[in-house]
C-alpha cells in the first residue's frame, strides 16, 4: 500500500500552500523537507542570542492578493498578521524625502511636499495603470492558459479607454515609462527600485510591468507575521498536521521513484522510500526536480529544462542584531510622532529605500554584468522590530539589508565565502550615508546571506531568489516551459510547483494554490 495519497517533496511555501488545499480537500499528505525547519526561503530563526532573523523572504505583500489565508483558515493556526503603514519611506542625499502609505491621498501629500508636479502626476499613475495590475493579479490566480491571459491581461485593456496607449507602454523598460511618467528622479527612483526586486534592471524591454504592479501597493499594502515571516510557514505546517498531513523534516530526497513511466514516489538520503497512491508534486527548483528524475526524464523536458535561464544570482542579504534604529539624515520633521497605531516612527514601520535615481541603479547593474559585485548598490533597509518588539530583546533592534546587484558567478574569479564581510561592510556604508548613527560599533552580530549561501543553505540555484529569471521571455506560460506551464510535468503522476513556475518568485503562494486546483481537477476527473 501507498504510503500518502500525494507526495510533496520540498515545504517551501508554495508546497505547504499546494498541501494545504489538497489535505482540506481530505487527501492524505507527506512533504519531504531537506532543511531542519518547514518554510524554505520563507523562514525565521534565531541566530543571534534574542534576536529573529528571516532566512529568506520578509515583505508579505503577494500573498493578501490571494484568499489563501482565509480559505486555509491561517489565523487558527497562529498566524497573526501585524498591518503596516506606511509602506515605504525613501530619503535622498540632498536632503528630500517622501513616504508611501497605504492611502493615495495622504500618499500624494508626502510627495507634493518636495514636488507638488509629481504628486498630480503621481495620482494619474495610479489612476491609470490600476486597472493593469488588477488584470495582472487575476492572470496570477489562475493557471496561464491562453484564455486566461486573455481574459486578465487584454479584455482589461480593451475596457480601459487608454488600452491601446497602455500596451505600447507595456512593451518597454520600466525606467523609460517612470521617466517619462514624472518631472523629477525622486518618484522613479523608489518605483523603479521596488521594480528592480524582481530581477530585470530599468532598461530591459518588456519590464514595464513590474513598475506598473505598484497601484496594488495601495490596496494590498505590506504586511508582517508577528513573529518574523516564518510564522506564515509555521501556520501552514500546523493547518495540513491538523487535517492528518505529515510533514518530515531533514529528509533529503535524492531521487523520484519511477515505475513503468510513471512517478510513484521519492527516496531519501537515508534510504527511506515513501509511495504515493494518486500522484507526486515537486516543490523543488526545477532544475533540481530534474535531477531528481534522472535517466527517467523525459528528452523535452531535459531540453526545455536546461535552456531556462538561472541568471548569475542578483542580490545579497545582510541580516544585523543592532542597537540602535537607523536615524536618517533626511526624515519627517515630527520625528518623535509615532506612526498611527505604531510606537515607533513612519521611517522605521516602512521599508526604506536608498536609491538616488534610476541612474544609480543601471550603474549598480552595469556593475554587476561585468561580473563585479556593484560599488555602490541599492538598498531596502527592514526594522520590522520597530513595530513587532517579538523579534528583538527590549531596547535592541534587527535590521535587515537587501541589497543589489550582485553576481552569483565573479569575474575577479573570488569567492564569495573570502569576500562576504568585505561586501557587507560595503552595504553597511551606504546605509551610513543615509543614516551616519549606523556605524559598525552598533553591530551585536549579522548573518551576511551571499549568493552562495543562499544557493547552499536555501537551495536557490546560483543565488537567485526567484528560481529563473522573471524576464518576460520566461513568464506566464513559457514558465519554466510552454509544454509544462500549467503545473504538470511531461512524466506521468508528476506536478510542479514553487517559484520555478507561474506566476514565479515571492511570496504569494499562487504558485501552491494554482497547483493544488490543477491536481484537484484531475483527480476529480480521474485523469491521473
Amino acid at each position: 500500500m501507498a504510503d500518502c495519497d500525494i507526495l510533496i517533496v520540498g515545504a517551501g511555501h508554495n508546497a505547504l500552500v499546494c498541501a494545504g488545499y489538497l489535505a482540506k480537500a481530505g487527501y492524505k499528505v507527506i512533504l519531504l523537507e531537506r532543511r531542519h525547519k518547514a518554510g524554505g526561503a520563507v523562514v525565521t530563526e534565531e541566530i543571534v542570542p534574542g534576536f529573529k532573523f528571516d532566512i529568506g523572504g520578509s515583505a508579505h505583500i503577494l500573498i493578501h492578493h490571494t484568499p489563501i489565508v482565509r480559505d486555509l483558515e491561517l489565523a487558527q493556526y497562529g498566524l497573526d498578521y501585524i498591518d503596516l503603514d506606511p509602506l515605504f519611506f525613501a530619503p535622498f542625499p540632498d536632503g528630500k524625502h517622501f513616504t508611501i502609505w497605504k492611502d493615495v491621498e495622504k500618499t500624494c501629500e508626502s510627495i507634493a511636499a518636495i514636488s507638488p508636479r509629481d504628486a498630480d502626476l503621481y495620482r494619474a499613475f495610479i489612476n491609470r495603470w490600476k486597472p493593469v495590475s488588477e488584470g495582472m493579479v487575476g492572470a496570477f490566480l489562475n493557471a496561464p492558459t491562453p484564455l486566461n491571459l486573455t481574459r486578465y491581461l487584454v479584455f482589461a485593456q480593451g475596457l480601459n479607454p487608454k488600452g491601446a496607449e497602455n500596451l505600447l507602454d507595456l512593451i518597454r523598460g520600466y525606467g523609460q515609462v517612470l521617466r517619462q511618467s514624472f518631472s523629477e528622479p525622486h518618484v522613479p527612483a523608489l518605483i523603479g527600485w521596488m521594480a528592480a526586486q524582481s530581477g530585470p534592471p530599468p532598461t530591459e524591454p518588456l519590464s514595464a510591468p513590474f513598475a506598473l504592479w505598484h497601484p496594488m501597493y495601495h490596496v494590498s499594502g505590506v504586511k508582517r507575521p508577528r513573529g518574523g515571516s516564518g510564522m506564515l510557514t509555521q501556520a501552514l505546517q500546523k493547518m495540513i498536521e491538523a487535517h492528518g498531513g505529515e510533514v518530515r523534516l531533514s529528509a533529503p530526497v535524492t531521487r523520484f521513484l519511477v515505475e513503468r513511466g510513471r512517478v510513484v514516489g521519492a527516496e531519501t538520503a537515508d534510504g527511506e522510500r515513501v509511495t504515493a497512491k494518486h500522484a507526486v508534486v515537486s516543490g523543488a527548483h526545477i532544475y533540481t526536480t530534474l535531477q531528481l528524475l534522472g535517466d527517467d526524464a523525459p528528452a523535452e523536458m531535459r531540453s526545455a529544462v536546461q535552456t531556462a535561464r538561472i541568471g548569475n544570482g542578483f542580490g545579497m542579504i545582510l541580516r544585523c542584531a543592532v542597537s540602535e534604529l537607523p536615524d536618517y539624515t533626511a526624515k519627517p520633521t515630527a520625528t518623535s510622532a509615532p506612526a498611527p497605531g505604531f510606537d515607533a516612527a513612519p521611517q522605521h514601520v516602512a521599508m526604506q529605500f536608498m536609491c538616488p535615481d534610476l541612474d544609480y541603479l543601471d550603474r549598480a547593474y552595469g556593475d554587476y554584468l561585468a561580473g563585479r559585485p556593484s560599488a555602490e548598490p541599492g538598498i531596502i533597509a527592514m526594522t520590522w522590530s520597530a513595530a513587532d518588539r517579538t523579534l528583538a530583546p527590549e531596547g535592541k533592534h534587527a535590521l535587515f539589508l537587501w541589497s543589489q546587484y550582485f553576481p552569483y558567478k565573479l569575474a575577479s574569479g573570488e569567492d564569495w565565502d573570502d569576500i562576504a564581510e568585505r561586501e557587507a561592510d560595503k552595504i553597511l556604508g551606504i546605509l551610513r550615508r543615509y543614516a551616519p548613527n549606523m556605524t559598525r560599533d552598533k553591530v551585536i552580530g549579522w548573518l551576511i546571506e551571499t549568493p552562495l549561501y543562499l544557493e547552499r543553505e536555501l537551495g536557490l540555484l546560483r543565488g537567485n531568489v526567484m528560481h529563473l529569471e522573471m524576464s518576460v521571455d520566461q513568464m506566464f506560460l513559457l514558465r519554466p516551459a510552454v509544454k509544462f506551464s500549467k503545473y504538470r510535468a511531461p512524466v506521468k503522476g508528476l506536478y510542479l510547483t514553487g517559484a520555478s513556475t507561474h506566476p514565479g518568485g515571492g511570496i504569494m503562494g499562487a504558485a501552491g494554490r494554482n497547483a493544488a486546483a490543477a491536481l484537484l481537477h484531475d483527480l476529480a476527473r480521474k485523469k491521473i
